[in-house]
Order: C-alpha cells, then structure tokens, then sequence
C-alpha cells in the first residue's frame, strides 16, 4: 500500500492549527499560573499585615506592662498622701515656722514629687461638673445642679488611666428652690401675719 502524503498547503494548515493549539493551552497555562501567584501574593500580603499588627500590639501590651507596673504600689500609697493632707489642715495656725514641720512637708513633697514622674496626677473635681469617668458621688448637697461642690477624698490618675476616683459631693439645685420656696412662703404667712395684726388693731 503506498502512503499518500499530504499536500504542502494541507501541511502548512495542520502545523498552523497545531500551532493555535499550543498557544492557547499556554496562555490558559500562563492563566491558571498568573492566578497562582496573585493568591500567594494576597496570602503573603495578608501573613505581612498580620505580623505587623502583631508587633504592633506586642509593643503596645509591653508599653502598657512597664506604665502601670506600679500602679498597685502607687494606689497603696495615695493613703499617705491623704494623712498628709489631713494633718496639714489640722495643724494650729501658731506652728506654721516649727523647723521639724517643715521637714515633714519636705518629706511629703518629696514622695508626691516622685509619684508625679511614675505619671501619678490628681484628677480636678472641686467646680468642675460631676463626671462619673472621674468622680464617685457620695451625696448631694445645696449648690449648682450638676456641680461638684465638695471634695471628700482627692482622685487621681496614673498616665490616662483612673486609679482611684474622686470622691465628692454634688450639687442639687432642687434642694436650692425648695428651701427657696419654702423661705418664700414663710415669707409671706409673715406678712399675712403682720397685716392681720394690724387690722385687729384698728
């Protein structure tokens, strides 16, 4: 049997289409490899951002360790403060020039002074409108409505952060108006008072 070659256009037509053939599973290669890439890009992307943020809060937790290491030694020591405070105010006006007096206050500047450079600040109450992230009301008293008009214990805070609020007293202006009405009315039984009297006599 003799075989038949192909003519040379028929060849040249095979080659071309064996050809597309070829470029079309490379490009769908080239695709399928391109879309590959783009994922290990976006998970290596994502694993960077991660590891960023990770540092990120490492820092932050270890920032916020070496702030409020001694907060608990700093909130154990605010008491001392507070007798210092107190037994200032109770002192006789005639023992202002006692020279050991004075060595007493040294030593408490000297402890407020220190706690001040851990971040230790006290917290502005008296005037200041009642705000419960800041000051604890333990009760209320004649004064403007919503206005701290006593400071019981002093507040304070380390860094950005409350340690122990203020404790004050605040203001109701209710009590103001009802003791107002009520002078008020006594006022005026009095003047009723005074008129009647007056007409008895005539």
């Amino acid at each position: 049997m003799i075989k038949q070659e192909p003519e040379e256009g028929q060849t040249t037509r095979v080659e071309a289409e064996a050809g597309e053939e070829n470029i079309e599973t490379l490009k769908q290669t080239l695709a399928e490899e391109k879309e590959k890439a783009e994922k290990y890009l976006a998970n290596w992307q994502r694993a960077q951002a991660d590891l960023i943020n990770y540092k990120r809060r490492s820092e932050q937790e270890k920032e916020e360790i070496s702030k409020f290491a001694n907060s608990v030694l700093i909130l154990d020591l605010l008491p001392v403060l507070d007798d210092f405070e107190r037994a200032f105010a109770s002192l006789p006006s005639n023992s202002a020039e006692l020279s050991w007096l004075e060595g007493i206050r040294l030593v408490e500047r000297k402890l407020r002074a220190s706690l001040e450079a851990q971040g230790l600040s006290r917290i502005q109450a008296l005037g200041e409108p009642f705000d419960p992230k800041f000051h604890e009301a333990i009760r209320q008293g004649k004064g403007e409505e919503g206005i701290v008009i006593e400071e019981i214990q002093k507040g304070y805070k380390l860094h950005d952060r409350v340690i122990r609020p203020s404790k004050v007293v605040v203001g109701n202006s209710k009590i103001e108006e009802k003791e107002t009405t009520e002078a008020e009315n006594n006022s005026e039984k009095e003047s009723g008072l005074d008129y009647h009297s007056e007409l008895n006599t005539l």
